[in-house]
């Protein structure tokens, strides 16, 4: 009787040991699913000075009258987007993007008076015939289209410059202009891209690099293998090794169970 409730007690434990260790090998699966959840971090607005102190390059001047050049075209295309299409999302997206660039354009102004950067107070005549095709567009879903090809397709142009500007201006007044442009221009492309009618296949793409693997941005054979291998193990999944692992634990407790049950 002795050795049966000691028989007993084993199995329990062991049933007990069996249970807490799948529950280890299966929390780190459901800390993945967690961390899926976790918001995209917003800049914070500290450590941006601007008192207008360092270098300012001819990239940074270029920058601040594109920035100008931007809003000069925008906002009255947005304004066209309320008054023109029959859409209520892209009336709501035409307001938005016209009033953000109304306070783009303030924070642009500020910069360049600072700088003693001249600005232009029209359109360029590119920006110029993008308005006149929209004034002429003959019914609002041809008017829809063109507004909401041609804006995504110029913020996808201006977005990578703002980047360079950010990353390599020695100007702090630019820096800050570049880091809150670039949160206008991303907010934009968002805004656009709601609308669901975002013609892709006419975005300019950029030429393949000289080499492959080579480019702006250093890449790390080991980094890209370990982000293609969640689990450090190319190929296989972090999931598949999980199931495996608790597999062989729960098929080493049913063996040492039936020894203890024989003897």
């Amino acid at each position: 009787m002795i050795a049966a409730r000691s028989s007993r007690r084993l199995q329990r434990w062991l049933v007990g040991v069996s249970a807490m260790s799948l529950a280890f090998l299966l929390a780190p699966a459901g800390v993945a699913r967690a961390a899926d959840s976790t918001p995209v971090p917003v800049p914070p607005n500290t450590g941006l000075t601007d008192k207008g102190t360092g270098t300012v390059t001819a990239a940074d001047r270029d920058f601040v009258i594109k920035v100008r050049l931007a809003g000069l075209w925008e906002i009255p295309a947005g304004n066209m987007a309320v008054e023109k299409s029959d859409d209520p999302r892209i009336q709501e997206i035409g307001r938005n993007i016209s009033a953000q660039h109304v306070v783009l354009d303030k924070l642009d102004i500020a910069v360049a008076k600072k700088l003693g950067v001249a600005l232009p107070n029209q359109p360029n005549g590119d920006q110029q015939g993008w308005l006149n095709e929209m004034r002429t567009a003959p019914t609002s879903r041809q008017f829809d289209q063109l507004y909401i090809d041609r804006l995504r397709s110029a913020h996808g142009k201006i977005f990578p410059a703002i980047a360079t500007i950010r990353a390599s201006t020695r100007n702090d007044s630019v820096r800050k202009l570049a880091q809150q442009a670039n949160q206008f221009v991303m907010t934009h492309m968002t805004l656009l891209e709601s609308s669901g009618i975002v013609d892709y296949s006419q975005l300019p793409t950029l030429p393949p690099p000289a080499a492959a693997g080579k480019g702006p941005v250093p890449v790390d054979n080991a980094m890209l293998a370990a982000a293609s291998s969640p689990g450090g193990v190319p190929g296989v999944s972090t999931s598949v090794i999980l199931l495996v692992l608790a597999g062989a634990l729960v098929a080493g407790v049913v063996t040492t169970m039936r020894i203890f049950r024989a003897r």
